[in-house]
């Protein structure tokens, strides 16, 4: 799965993702364009993951 399918994916599981890590914001879960990498970076502080884990996840759903 390449950047962009990734992109559009989460657009279908970031409420879930704010539904198991109840930390997360919407700011935390919102990317501008160009800007996916940035959010990821947001996610691991907020969950303790791996970028690889979190794209993982991201694919599982």
């Amino acid at each position: 799965m390449n950047k962009e399918q990734l992109e559009g994916k989460w657009n279908q599981v970031k409420g879930k993702f704010k539904q198991k890590y109840g930390s997360l914001t919407d700011d935390d879960t919102t990317f501008a364009e160009g800007k996916f990498d940035e959010m990821l970076g947001r996610l691991q502080e907020k969950t303790g993951k791996t970028k690889e884990d979190l794209e993982r996840e991201i694919k599982e759903w």
